[in-house]
């Protein structure tokens, strides 16, 4: 689930590559978004925080709702390089796609 930014931009993208799937985005502007849930969606694993987009009520809500369900969390910037990193610290790692990759990388063995 992701809270905050009104836009994504390239952040599916980048959630892809890990492997993630965005089950719900609440941008926070719209005042439907406002109102605080009692609880996260069914089925969330990963709450990613958009900083930079969140005052800080709506953070410590969503983070106390996390943390009652036993849910990881991240807060970082609405930035690819801020959410890489980010992501990284709870120790998750980029998905390769070397199997389907038509590229002919250094040690990588040639496709016939």
């Amino acid at each position: 689930m992701l809270v905050g930014a009104d836009t994504l931009g390239n952040i599916p993208d980048v959630l892809n590559a890990y492997g993630i799937s965005i089950h719900r985005h609440v941008s926070g502007r719209n005042s439907a978004h406002q109102r605080k849930p009692d609880r996260l969606p069914a089925g969330t694993d990963l709450l990613i925080l958009f900083t930079d987009f969140l005052g800080h009520n709506v953070m410590k809500h969503f983070r106390q709702l996390a943390s009652s369900e036993n849910i990881r969390f991240i807060a970082c910037r609405r930035s690819v390089c801020a959410l890489k990193q980010s992501l990284t610290g709870v120790g998750l790692s980029e998905r390769t796609q070397c199997g389907n990759c038509r590229h002919a990388c250094p040690g990588k063995p040639r496709r016939p």
